[in-house]
């Protein structure tokens, strides 16, 4: 078994985006599922890609598809508590892009739990691994 992870502090990220936690987040243990923390991954992730145009998610030739994804939680939330996804890029290869995000407690300065989320850009039609699109790119490393 691999050694657990450190705790992130707000620093190791790049971007913040807010995370609403839902009633039906809330398991029989009182407190988010873990299921929902790769929900709140993907949302956080895309959400950032089609605000900056680089994602359309109905049309775009070039799409992210996940290949790989992790977490480790430190605590616990709860619905209604407010969230904050972090988000940097912790790798940027040629057809794939490992991001780091962390799941905050609104204001927290320690993640409540953190983990990966990778996409690799594939030909929506072929399904094959192409290039990261270069304006992509560029978006991307601003969150190196």
């Amino acid at each position: 078994m691999s050694e657990r992870p450190a705790r992130l502090t707000r620093s190791a990220f790049r971007l913040f985006r807010p995370v609403a936690t839902r009633w039906m987040d809330n398991d029989a243990y009182g407190h988010v599922n873990n299921v929902h923390y790769y929900s709140y991954f993907d949302s956080a992730v895309n959400a950032w890609l089609i605000e900056e145009g680089l994602l359309d998610f109905a049309n775009s030739p070039v799409i992210g598809l996940v290949v790989e994804s992790g977490c480790t939680y430190f605590e616990s939330v709860a619905f209604p508590e407010r969230l904050e996804a972090g988000i940097v890029v912790a790798h940027l290869g040629r057809s794939s892009v490992r991001y780091r995000i962390g799941i905050f407690k609104e204001g927290a300065e320690l993640a409540a739990a953190q983990g990966h989320f990778v996409h690799v850009y594939v030909d929506r039609a072929t399904q094959r691994p192409v290039d990261i699109p270069p304006r992509t790119r560029e978006a991307l490393k601003s969150l190196t």
